[in-house]
């Protein structure tokens, strides 16, 4: 643990950063694991569309935050929306 000042105030920023960053991941995980479902339910081809722009969103908003890192979100949007076109 932490004995000095700065370095306890700075374990306090880690945490709270860690439970933000911890909820916009997970967020993003959520809305592209709704869109695999979709794909493999192959039921809602007409919803495919918005749940892919969310996941994709969600996605960006990660990077903006700094909770992804940008390249891995670009993959993982390549890989949602080639999934996405290829059932379509």
């Amino acid at each position: 643990m932490a004995n000095h000042k700065s370095a306890l105030k700075r374990a306090r920023q880690n945490e709270k950063r860690n439970l933000r960053n911890r909820s916009v991941r997970s967020e993003a995980r959520t809305a592209m694991a709704v869109v695999r479902q979709r794909i493999e339910d192959k039921a809602g081809k007409e919803g495919l569309g918005t749940s892919v722009s969310q996941a994709v969103s969600s996605l960006a908003k990660a990077v903006r935050k700094g909770a992804v890192h940008w390249k891995t979100a670009a993959r993982k949007t390549s890989r949602l929306q080639k999934a996405a076109n290829k059932f379509a």
